[in-house]
């Protein structure tokens, strides 16, 4: 399998204005409310034992409120440690050293470590896997854990965590005595592999692969465990095991289905274990869910789940525009999925689908204040939908931070003998080859231009590859070293354009992807997208916004099918974007009257569309937004 290896977020230094801008953000203001939110909505209180604070919100049904909110303490634990490695500030330190004494305290003497049982219902603990998220709970403050770790050195809740693994071990295993289970809501699996990738300690990665393995297996254990509690397994809420992807063995799934942010973690730890054990059975069931994915339920943001019911999946090509779930922690999985894809096989199609997630799919939940939020991104709305600065479940709010905060260790990767760029956007960065040190800097404007420079300085000169991306949509790309073109074609493979050569301290590389605008269709059996037409730049999907093109809903605008489709440099607009701009049509109530039907068609005028990144809208103004536009 592919010898790559991701360089860490500590490793990466953002230069490029768009990166820098989206971190100075969340650095200076999304972190810091995000602690208030914590505190003012009672999650840090809730960390603090022996005796539980009231609840500050209702909890549904099955307590979903309150039984995961140390995850959510463990995700910004893990944004404000990425926000150290870029600036050290003594205060994020602090209110995380604040969060690990409480758990210090918390912690029960056999290791145990959730709040909510701990304060509240410590005769259930382990109980109640599939529903009430334990494991889940511990994923989650352990990738904390790992990451203020490796931005600070301190390790004081990497050691607390390492007590609860050890608790969790014994508790759940192939042996008698032992739980034969797993988590509903899979994540305690990519924890596991990070820390065995930290430690090189086997029984952390053999954990995770239990975990795995026994997933979907029978006797199930999520009946077992619900006859035990007294309850009749078919009262479940969510009726079918398809709903948290156990209803059988991880590898003789074939389809897509369920919850899509426990998916996409699962498929994650899957594509982690294929890699750490050599697993070709994983790997190729990673591959077959993959294919499914991509040929029958994506939404061209890289959005996934087309159902609020399930936050989900349904049917093969049931993509609604209006009513799209597309949660924004499911674009962030997303991301994670095809990462660890990209290091199974070093193959451009998933970078293709990083990218298109990280720039479309999951931006799009961060408002450019910092402190606003979607949680579900439709592709048409009729103005209602809109930003919010609270959600009673945290998830999109921390997993939009996390991402920006450690977008860097998605940029390049590493083997013995090469490096690797997977995205572009202005990086620094140092890496470790078997010949030795090699500085790079790639220096760039990208997303909105596609010139790039890529300065090269080996401590000593030295024989090694670097490998390019050349994205999917990128047609005609140009290369050269040193101002010697190259053949990009014949040297391009699985989307990777490879440059092996004696390198010397200062040696150059310039790429120029083009980036015209495209017009993109849907597969007819998308039935909402027939007659439609989207429109994409390099890697950001394009929307219609009223504030942009005034005179009634966007839903009335059409676009002729030879209308020329220009670029426009907007400085005036969020600091400078490239927006889209064509002449287009619009449909009018001009003469209708009253009368809700007649004859006669409506009138149809001229007009000027404008067009700007889908990730960007609901910045301004309320109103209308439209991803796929009717075609003339």
């Amino acid at each position: 399998m592919n010898e790559f290896k991701p360089v860490q977020f500590v490793d990466v230094a953002l230069e490029g204005e768009f990166w820098r801008e989206r971190l100075e953000t969340v650095l200076t203001r999304t972190i810091p409310t995000q602690h208030v939110q914590l505190g003012k909505h009672g999650i840090l209180q809730s960390l603090t034992l022996p005796n539980p604070p009231p609840l500050k919100s209702a909890p549904n049904q099955h307590n979903f409120v309150q039984v995961f909110w140390d995850s959510d303490a463990g995700k910004w634990i893990e944004a404000a440690s990425y926000a150290l490695s870029h600036r050290p500030g003594a205060d994020i330190e602090a209110r995380i050293e604040k969060i690990v004494d409480d758990l210090e305290n918390a912690q029960a003497a056999d290791g145990y470590l959730n709040c909510w049982y701990l304060q509240r219902e410590p005769d259930k603990r382990w109980t109640n896997l599939r529903d009430y998220h334990e494991l889940y709970n511990l994923g989650h403050l352990l990738e904390g854990g790992i990451a203020y770790f490796l931005a600070t050195g301190r390790r004081r809740l990497l050691d607390i965590l390492e007590r609860y693994v050890d608790h969790v071990r014994e508790t759940f295993g192939p042996n008698p005595g032992q739980k034969h289970g797993y988590c509903g809501h899979q994540e305690i699996e990519l924890a596991l592999v990070k820390l065995y990738r930290l430690t090189a300690e086997r029984k952390h990665l053999d954990l995770a692969a239990y975990f795995i393995n026994e997933r979907g297996r029978q006797p199930h254990y999520f009946d077992q465990e619900a006859v035990a509690r007294g309850e009749n397994p078919s009262d479940f809420r969510a009726k079918r095991y398809e709903y948290n992807q156990s209803h059988r063995p991880v590898r003789e799934q074939t389809k897509v289905v369920g919850h899509a942010v426990r998916a996409m973690y699962m498929f994650s730890a899957m594509a982690d274990l294929a890699a750490e054990l050599n697993d070709d059975s994983l790997k190729k069931a990673c591959e077959v869910l993959w294919a499914d994915v991509m040929t029958s339920k994506i939404y061209i943001t890289s959005g996934l789940g087309s159902a609020a019911a399930n936050e989900g999946f349904t049917e093969d090509h049931d993509l609604p525009n209006d009513t799209a779930y597309a949660e924004t922690f499911a674009s962030v999985a997303l991301i994670s999925w095809a990462h660890r894809m990209l290091h199974l096989d070093l193959d451009g199609r998933y970078a293709d689908v990083m990218e298109q997630a990280l720039f479309n799919g999951a931006l799009t939940g961060l408002s450019r204040d910092g402190e606003h939020y979607f949680y579900s991104n439709p592709l048409d709305s009729d103005g209602r939908h809109s930003r919010w600065a609270w959600h009673t479940c945290l998830c999109c709010m921390m997993n939009s931070s996390r991402l920006i905060a450690s977008v860097g260790s998605y940029f390049v990767s590493a083997s013995q003998d090469a490096i690797a760029f997977h995205l572009y956007g202005g990086i620094s960065t140092n890496i470790r080859l078997a010949t030795g040190n090699v500085f790079l800097r790639e220096t760039s404007a990208y997303p909105w231009f596609g010139s790039i420079r890529i300065e090269v300085r080996p401590d000593a000169p030295a024989e090694f590859a670097v490998k390019l991306r050349i994205p999917g949509w990128a047609h005609e790309a140009e290369a050269s070293v040193e101002g010697h073109p190259i053949d990009v074609e014949a040297c391009t493979r699985n989307g990777y354009l490879s440059i092996s050569r004696l390198w010397n301290a200062g040696d150059t590389i310039t790429l120029e992807l083009p980036m015209p605008p495209e017009r993109i269709y849907a597969h007819p059996k998308v039935r909402q997208d027939i007659g439609r037409v989207a429109l994409k730049r390099g890697p950001l999907v394009y929307c219609v916004e009223h504030v942009d093109n005034p005179g009634g809903r966007v839903q009335q605008l059409k676009l002729p099918r030879d209308a020329w489709i220009e670029t426009e440099e907007r400085g005036d607009l969020f600091d400078g974007v490239v927006t889209l701009t064509a002449p287009a049509k619009r449909v009018v109530d001009q003469g209708w009257g009253a009368s809700l039907y007649r004859n006669a068609p409506p009138v149809v005028s001229d007009c000027r569309l404008i067009a700007l990144p889908y990730y960007l809208w609901n910045n301004r103004a309320k109103g209308s937004m439209q991803v796929w536009l009717l075609e003339s």
